[in-house]
Order: structure tokens, then C-alpha cells, then sequence
């Protein structure tokens, strides 16, 4: 058979160790194959299959310094986890036998329970499987670790239905799209849970959540997924009829071949790995400070990102060694320079000019409140009161951008008071958003910001008062704070998004020090945030009268709702903003920009992908809305009331999109003649700046001014 591409040139940067224990695995784990009736008769495998697969040598590759004893059980796991792929794959995907494939699935939680011991009796191999294993596993391990697994291994189990449901359509996903769910279906996730198991250190309880650690598990993931796409594409498209596939998701979005695809399939995996070792380079070290983390807590972490390391490196030794993926003679010659790209990037170098397309798919229609003048006279007092026109904004700039109207359009159902606040939180976002560069980026004062965001939590109390604000970002952010009343319960939500954004602004910043452009999907995750998307879209739901359950709200469908309409919103903005970010303010987080250093094209071309992406992005939140959403009424057993406040959340969804875009066209934010006037090519002079603009003041801001006193010191010292 000939293969369709040659592979390529693949980044490992630490080499593989193999396990010593591996003979014993290997007699082992067809043992326990064999118990489970796994082989001999399962209709799946036979003995000669799982030997040729060789799941002993993948884990002794990827677990070098595991005990034999717990060499065995990984193994037990992976063998395990691949039966249920295939046996899923012959039972249910070839005869698109959704029914059968979610009774199927429904029962499988069964023999994972949180606590006590497995009581269901299995009926297949899968199920005797996975009540052994279970039983194995979770009692050696803390509660924490057995939420976490159980979450991971219900994903890779349940979303099989996601894949199924494309096979069915014939449908290939969108890039996005497909990397989000392939880190659930495809394991990895689970994979890096094992590893806490595997090298006896759990990421404590207080850090799993952080960035860090959801960065280094997600690019683990997803450079796992990719490389094995690469591999199995000949096998997948062309055995198995599957149509979900990394190499071909980037076929199809870019009308390329399937070299060409597998290059860029290849770059994005490298650039995962890359983003990997910059996280666990740059951002561990200040999470441990700041968690107070001990020094066991520490060597945990450390140990947890060795292990994510050898299994990059043992999983693509196995995959040149096992008979279940494609060869190919030679490479294709392409060595990746992504990190190069990325590193290369010259600020206020002069870029095209990119406007929204005339022809932009936005099949929602804009709606506006009649309140709209009465919002625009009220921003503009507010604005003054705050002090925001006497530092980075003066009027005649704050009512070109009509802020309004963008609050006017997302939330065209408002009081004329809900609209005014709302118009004030966009107001004040915006600003802030406008604030922090001036202040922190020019200058690199990594330290000043982090103080200027670790005060901005005290301006939200959820119980009590707060301090005196020092500017007018903490001036403006109290003000509307103490405005906003909430409905029961929203109040901390609202406030975690707020948060979000805020807290995001750090991530710019740590990019703009390293003068790094960033890896495209930690961009686009890290995106939803410094654009405020989540803060933007609940202004419309504080006061929805009925409350979405909240199942529903952690269900795939809605987050996928939420994901694709939030990217559609700040690539949106990204096209427009592109000139203004990157020739005037000397930018780099601008999505525009990291698609054309991650393609290696130019800025127009970059552009046009970008709105493919989008276009992408909104018709995937149309097929949710309309093909998944009624699946999980049902899957839920959602009674009227409670699908008519969905169906109503929906449309504050469409409402949302629909008023950004109209706000883009219409805002003169980002035309070159506003620009000009108020801003220069250029780096702005940190002493001009410092007239204009008041930092922080009082207690706990004295590291705000640090960048000040060194120059100060150095000019002294001159």
C-alpha cells in the first residue's frame, strides 16, 4: 500500500528510555488480555493482533522508571483503552449505530465508582476491563486524583459519540473544533492522569487547576493527538472510513494536499511541544511563589512534568516501532522553524490594511435599544467622572468609539438603567484593556502589573467594602461594581469573569517581554479571555428571569455554543485591530499576526484564513444549536421551561454576535485617521506617559513604580 505522504521531520527534543521490566509486561499483559476475554474469540483481536500492537513496549517507553508492578497495571490501561477503541469502532461506528452506542456507554460509569467498591456485574470485555482496573487503581490514590481520572476516562468514553455522530454526517470538523474534542475523545488527558499514577506524584489539590497546569496537560495532549493522526491517517481514511483526523481536518480547511497538510500538522504539534517547555520554563516557578506551594508540592509538579516528557518521547518510539501505524521511506524534508517564527517578530514594522469583508458570513440580524442616545450621554459623563479623560482617552475619542452601541446591540432588550451599566462595564474594559500596555508593556514592568492585578479582586467585594482606588481603572471598576445588581447567585460568576480577563492581561504581557508570538491554539484559548468574551456576554444574562440549569450550562453542546461564538467575536476584532495593534502600538497578540508567523505567509493572507476560520467557527455554532442542543434536551430530560431559557440563552448568544460585528463596522477605533491622531508609530516615552497617567497608589503598591526607580537609579548613577 502506498502511503500518501511522507512523514516528517518531528521534533523530540528528549530521548526515549525504555523500561526494564518490559518482558515481564509483554507476558503479563496478554494474560490479563486473555481473563478478560479480550482475544481468543472477542471478535476484535486476536493473540498475533496484540502482539504486533506490542501496548507493553508503548508503556515502557513512556513509563521508563515505573516499578514492574506498576509497569503491569499502566499496561493493563492501555490495552484496555485501545480494545475499547477498536471494539467500539467494529460494534457501533461501522454500523452508525448511535442507539446501541449510547446504552453502551450509559453503563461503562458503573464500574468507575467515586467511592466504595464495583457492584455491577460486567457483560463484555470492556466492562470486566474496567472493574478490574478500577479496583487496581483509585484505592492508592487521593480523592482529588479520582474526580480528576473519572472525568478524563468518562470524556474519552462518552465524546466516541461526537466521533460518531461525524462519521455518520460524513463530516469533517473544523481545526478548533477538532483539537478541543479530540483532547477528550482521544485520551491523552487521561494518559497525563496516569502518569501521576506512574511516577507517584500528584499535582496537589490547590495548583491543578491553575493555567500552568491546564497549559502543560493541554499541549501534552494535543502534540500526543497529533502525532498519532500523523501516523494513522493511511489506517483511518482509508480502512476504517474515519473522517476525524488531524492531517485531514488541515486538508480540508486549506484545500491542500495531504503533504502538505501533514507539514502544518506537523508544525502545530512542534509548536505544542515548544509551548510545553515555555510554560514549564516561565510559568512554574512564579505559580509555586505565589500558591506557596512546599517543596514536596514542588518536586510532585517537577516529577508529574518529567513523566508528560518521557511519554512524548516514549510514544513516538513506539510509534516507528508498532505495526499498527504507517511507515514511510525517508521524511519529507520540511524541518520546522516555528519556534524561530515565533521569536522573530519586529514591533511597528508597517502592515496591510485589513478591514471586515463586506460579504462576512453573519446570518444573525442586529437589533438595537432605544435607549442608545441616553447610554451615550451617560458614558460620557461617567467616563469624565472616573477620570478617564484626563489620562489615556479625551471625549472626542471615547464618542467615536461609541461604546454604546455595541451595549445597544448585545443587549437591545435593557432598561435604559441596565443599559447604561452596561454600557459602563464595556466602557471601563475597554479602558483598562487600553491602560495596561501604556502602563506595563513599554516598560516590561512584569512586576508593577502583577500588583495592579492582584489589587483589582478588592474593588469586587463579595462581602464587605473595599479600598480606596488609587487611578481610574480601580475608580471606574468599584463604581460599577457597587451598580450591579445581580440575579441570585450570579454575582460570584460575574465576578470570576471579570477576574478572568484581568488576570489574562499577565499572559500578554509574559509574551510581549519574550517578544514571542504566541502558539496559535494557546492564542486562541488565552483570546476568549483577554477580550472579555465571557464578561460581555453575561451583561445580557443578569437579568434573565429564568435561570439555565446548570447541567446544562457544563454540558459539550453549550460550551461548544459559548467557544465558537467567542472565537467568531475576537477574530472579528482581531482583523480589525490588526494595523492599529501591530504598526502603532507595537503588538503582538493579535490573532491575524499568529496565523501568518505560524503559516510563514504574509499579513492579507493570513487575513483570509482568518475569515475562513470564522466562518468555520459560526456555522459549527449553528449546527450545535441546531442538531446538538435538541439531543441534549432529550439526554437531560429538560421539561418546557426549562428548554424555552436555553433556547433564550441562545439568542443572547446570536444577539451578542451580531452587536460586535455591527460595532466593528461602525466604531472609528480602528480608522487610520483616528489613530493617527491620537497615537504614533512607535514605542511610547516612558516620561510622557508618566504625565498623563497615575499608577498605583498606597499600601501594597509600592512594587507597581519598580520599573520608575530603576530608571531613576540608572540616572542617577549617569
Amino acid at each position: 500500500m502506498t502511503a500518501p505522504y511522507r512523514l516528517p521531520d518531528f521534533y523530540v527534543p528528549h530521548p526515549a528510555r525504555l523500561n526494564p521490566h518490559l518482558e515481564r509486561a509483554r507476558a503479563h499483559t496478554v494474560a490479563w488480555a486473555r481473563d478478560m476475554e479480550m482475544v481468543e474469540g472477542s471478535g476484535i483481536w486476536t493473540i498475533e493482533d496484540l502482539e504486533a500492537h506490542d501496548y507493553a513496549l508503548l508503556c515502557a517507553y513512556t513509563h521508563p522508571d515505573a516499578s514492574a508492578a506498576v509497569l503491569d497495571l499502566v499496561t493493563d490501561w492501555y490495552v484496555w483503552v485501545f480494545f475499547f477503541d477498536d471494539h467500539f469502532l467494529e460494534t457501533f461506528k461501522r454500523g452508525r449505530d448511535l442507539v446501541g452506542a449510547r446504552r453502551y456507554l450509559d453503563r461503562l460509569p458503573l464500574f468507575m465508582p467515586l467511592s466504595g467498591a464495583v457492584v455491577d456485574v460486567p457483560t463484555n470485555p470492556v466492562e470486566r476491563g474496567l472493574a478490574d482496573l478500577w479496583t487496581r487503581t483509585v484505592p492508592y490514590r487521593s480523592p482529588q486524583w479520582r474526580s480528576r481520572f473519572f472525568d478524563s476516562t468518562r470524556a474519552l468514553l462518552d465524546e466516541s459519540l461526537w466521533e460518531l455522530g461525524n462519521i455518520s454526517d460524513g463530516r469533517v470538523a473544523n481545526p478548533v473544533e477538532y483539537v478541543e474534542m479530540r483532547r477528550k475523545v482521544g485520551g491523552a488527558p487521561w494518559s497525563a492522569d496516569l502518569v501521576e499514577h506512574a511516577v507517584d506524584a500528584e499535582v496537589p489539590a490547590s495548583v491543578a487547576a491553575s493555567r500552568p497546569l491546564r497549559v502543560l496537560k493541554d499541549t501534552f495532549s494535543d502534540a500526543v493527538h497529533l502525532r498519532n493522526d500523523l501516523f494513522s491517517y493511511q489506517r483511518e481514511t482509508e480502512t476504517e472510513g474515519e473522517c476525524n483526523n488531524g492531517v485531514l481536518v488541515v486538508e480540508r480547511f486549506l484545500g491542500c494536499t495531504p503533504q502538505r497538510a501533514a507539514d502544518t500538522v506537523n508544525e502545530l504539534l512542534t509548536s505544542r511541544l515548544q509551548q510545553f517547555e515555555n510554560t514549564a520554563l516561565t510559568e512554574l516557578a512564579p505559580l509555586f511563589a505565589s500558591h506557596g506551594l512546599p517543596a514536596s508540592g514542588c518536586a510532585d509538579v517537577l516529577r508529574y512534568v518529567q513523566g508528560l516528557q518521557d511519554w512524548q518521547s516514549g510514544g513516538h518510539e513506539w510509534h516507528l516501532r508498532s505495526s499498527r501505524y504507517m511507515k514511510s521511506s525517508g521524511s519529507s524534508g520540511t524541518v520546522s522553524t516555528t519556534r524561530a517564527r515565533s521569536l522573530s517578530h519586529v514591533p511597528y514594522r508597517p502592515t496591510a490594511d485589513v478591514d471586515l469583508p463586506t460579504d462576512l458570513y453573519q446570518p444573525f440580524p442586529a437589533r438595537l435599544s432605544p435607549f442608545v442616545d441616553d447610554a451615550r450621554a451617560f458614558t460620557v459623563s461617567w467616563a469624565s467622572t472616573m477620570g478617564m479623560l484626563s489620562g489615556v482617552w479625551d471625549r472626542e475619542q471615547l464618542v467615536g468609539m461609541d461604546l454604546p452601541l455595541c451595549a445597544a446591540a448585545i443587549h437591545w432588550s435593557a432598561s435604559a438603567e441596565q443599559l447604561n451599566l452596561s454600557s459602563g462595564w464595556l466602557a471601563w474594559g475597554t479602558y483598562a484593556d487600553d491602560w495596561f500596555p501604556l502602563m506595563f508593556h513599554h516598560t516590561r514592568d512584569v512586576v508593577g502589573a502583577s500588583a495592579f492585578v492582584r489589587r483589582l479582586p478588592m474593588f469586587m467585594p463579595l462581602d464587605g467594602s473595599c479600598p480606596a482606588p488609587s487611578n481610574e481603572v480601580e475608580r471606574g471598576l468599584a463604581d460599577l461594581w457597587a451598580r450591579t445588581v445581580m440575579a441570585p447567585g450570579a454575582r460570584a460568576g460575574f465576578r470570576r469573569a471579570v477576574l478572568d480577563m484581568t488576570d489574562s492581561w499577565l499572559w500578554e504581557l509574559a509574551n510581549v517581554t519574550q517578544n514571542r508570538v504566541p502558539d496559535p491554539i494557546d492564542y486562541l484559548e488565552m483570546r476568549r479571555r483577554t477580550f472579555g468574551s465571557e464578561l460581555t456576554m453575561s451583561l445580557s444574562r443578569l437579568y434573565r428571569a429564568v435561570a439555565v440549569p446548570r447541567a446544562v450550562f457544563a454540558s459539550r453542546p453549550v460550551r461548544a455554543l459559548e467557544n465558537a461564538a467567542a472565537d467568531y467575536a475576537c477574530l472579528v476584532n482581531d482583523l480589525r485591530s490588526v494595523r492599529k495593534e501591530v504598526e502603532f502600538e507595537g503588538e503582538l497578540n493579535n490573532g491575524v499576526l499568529v496565523f501568518a508567523h505560524f503559516l510563514g505567509c504574509t499579513v492579507p493572507e493570513a487575513a483570509a484564513l482568518t475569515v475562513d476560520l470564522m466562518t468555520a467557527r459560526l456555522k459549527h455554532f449553528e449546527r450545535v444549536a441546531a442538531v446538538d442542543l435538541p439531543q441534549l434536551y432529550e439526554d437531560l430530560r429538560l421539561d418546557t421551561v426549562a428548554r424555552s431559557a436555553v433556547e433564550g440563552y441562545v439568542d443572547e448568544l446570536r444577539d451578542w454576535i451580531a452587536g460586535v460585528v455591527l460595532w466593528h463596522r461602525r466604531t472609528t477605533r480602528y480608522d487610520e485617521a483616528e489613530i493617527r491622531r491620537t497615537r504614533r508609530p512607535g514605542p511610547v516615552v516612558a516620561a510622557g506617559l508618566s504625565r498623563r497617567v497615575t499608577r498605583p497608589t498606597g499600601l501594597g503598591t509600592s512594587a507597581a513604580n519598580l520599573a520608575d526607580r530603576l530608571r531613576e537609579a540608572t540616572n542617577l548613577a549617569s
